[in-house]
């Protein structure tokens, strides 16, 4: 793998995580400030936060591997 190549999986990894902080905060104020109104949507917002969350380790995991970290 190119230089170039490490760099565009390392900026989709940087984006990866940007995106799980994202839907964990989403699930966090759901919690926080909607919990006794709008309970029933947690199951929805904990899958969303968790498959970003996966998608982002996932990637990491791959550019671990090519970087041999």
């Amino acid at each position: 793998m190119t230089a170039e190549e490490i760099a565009e999986l390392e900026k989709e990894v940087n984006k990866l995580k940007f995106k799980a902080g994202q839907k964990a905060s989403e699930l966090h104020d759901l919690i926080e400030d909607r919990l006794l109104t709008d309970f029933e949507d947690i199951p929805a917002f904990a899958e969303s936060a968790y498959r970003a969350c996966k998608e982002w380790a996932d990637k990491l995991k791959e550019l671990k591997q090519i970087k041999g970290v």
